[in-house]
């Protein structure tokens, strides 16, 4: 199995995204796709499967150290995950009579008053996560926008499920933590609706899904041990400025 220099461009970035996004329980697929096509790889056979793959690679992998850290809040999220799962069909089928554009524009600005948030709130940090059954409402209500607004246009909307989580109550590192549990689920749908058109290079498969698990498992540990609640928020901030303004362009 010889690898070219792409494959290794493309390892050496997958695993910079994976270290980043993996901090903040994401799996990097806003970047993945864009990434894949700058290296002019197929979009449809190559660039948007290998990307899903890599997403709930991502994701799982950072999923299973927060776990192992007692980080996830399993009551919460897995409503939500399930939720996600069943919404995203709906989206996907209310597709073709909502006009994509506006509501990109709309979830834009959106994700842009949910970065100023993180930055404006990044030196306040909450103590305890919110009562059992209002964890449960919580999650199946984020769960169903999260899966719809992804199947409707498009883009994962996991970016957005640790603000809201952070401003609903819960502590910084468990929100990021049970985010990564959210996004895996969806993250694995929307591969499996893809797979199929999928023809994936298998040096290339091999070396980015390794990247991307030594990534994450870098980034989430360094959220578990060593990073500091304000760091993480700060982070989240910027990241979804910067995803409100591709989206701005893109509408």
């Amino acid at each position: 199995m010889a690898l070219t220099p792409l494959d290794l461009t493309a390892g050496a970035a997958v695993f910079a995204v994976a270290l980043a996004f993996s901090m903040l329980g994401l799996g990097g697929g806003m970047l993945y796709v864009p990434l894949f096509k700058w290296l002019e790889l197929p979009l449809k056979t190559v660039a948007i499967p290998l990307s899903l793959l890599l997403n709930g690679i991502t994701t799982l992998s950072a999923f299973l150290r927060y776990w192992r850290e007692g980080l996830v809040d399993f009551r919460g999220g897995l409503p939500a995950a399930l939720a996600a799962i069943f919404a995203a069909p709906v989206g996907a089928w209310c597709m073709g009579y909502v006009p994509r554009d506006a509501l990109l524009l709309i979830f834009a600005a959106f994700t842009a008053l949910a970065g100023l948030y993180s930055l404006k709130s990044s030196a306040r940090e909450a103590s305890t996560a919110p009562p059992l059954t209002r964890r449960l409402g919580i999650g199946l209500s984020l769960g169903a926008f999260e899966g719809f607004l992804g199947g409707l246009l498009g883009v994962g909307g996991g970016f957005i499920v640790a603000p809201v989580l952070m401003y609903l109550g819960f502590p910084t590192k468990q929100a990021v933590a049970t985010t990564s549990f959210i996004v895996t689920f969806a993250s694995a749908s929307g591969f499996a609706a893809h797979a199929a058109a999928g023809r994936l290079d298998p040096a290339l498969t091999f070396l980015t899904v390794t990247a991307a698990i030594a990534g994450s498992q870098l980034g989430s540990w360094f959220m578990a041990k060593l990073a500091k609640p304000v760091w993480v928020k700060r982070l989240y901030g910027i990241v979804l400025l910067a995803v409100a303004v591709k989206l701005f362009w893109d509408g």
